[in-house]
């Protein structure tokens, strides 16, 4: 697994739990304390491991904290460059969900040698969207309703989302855009803050 999704995962216990958590959890999964190096590549079952701790430790069903981990990535300040890269995918939540499918190789133009799913708009029904995940490690479609959750209030959008599960490797979630402008959205430039406009 590539460095930056274990050091993701190491991040949000660290920014939402402690450093003690983050500790412990390296202690119960035989991880170094210092964690995980963005640029290297790991094992899959030191991800595997530290999951696993992460479930025990934090005390929730493994789909819930990756969905956590899918708003953490999104939401938390310390990772403000994804959630400008996300949002490059449109001005509206709609025009958006229209470019989720682009997302990997968005990701790749910045890290060739980064392996994400693949992911697909598999069919489209007035307002409602039906997005499938393919990737060998199964859950990264929990992660994927933490994103799309968390940048529909981004948007300002009201959705209601699904996680239909795995099949065949993939993984399907439908999102269902009630309302675009339902609330206001937060602010995005498309120069970075502190940026010379």
């Amino acid at each position: 697994m590539h460095g930056l999704i274990n050091r993701a995962i190491q991040c949000f216990v660290r920014d939402t739990c402690g450093p003690d958590a983050w500790e412990r959890l390296a202690r119960v999964a035989e991880l170094p304390p210092s964690g995980f190096e963005a640029m290297f590549v790991y094992d899959d079952q030191i991800t595997e491991r530290m999951l696993d701790a992460a479930v025990l430790l934090l005390a929730k069903p493994r789909d819930v904290l990756l969905e956590d981990v899918g708003t953490y990535l999104v939401s938390n300040p310390n990772v403000e460059p994804l959630r400008r890269l996300l949002r490059f995918g449109g001005e509206t939540f709609l025009e958006f969900l229209q470019t989720v499918d682009d997302l990997p190789r968005r990701a790749q133009l910045a890290l060739p040698d980064l392996e994400l799913p693949a992911i697909e708009v598999i069919g489209v029904e007035e307002d409602t969207f039906r997005i499938g995940c393919r990737w060998a490690h199964a859950g990264f479609g929990h992660v994927l309703v933490g994103m799309l959750r968390t940048l529909a209030d981004d948007y300002g959008a009201l959705v209601l989302l699904d996680h239909h599960g795995c099949e065949d490797r993939v993984e399907t979630v439908t999102v269902q855009v009630l309302r675009e402008g339902f609330a206001v959205g937060r602010p995005f430039q498309l120069a970075s803050e502190g940026r010379a406009s």
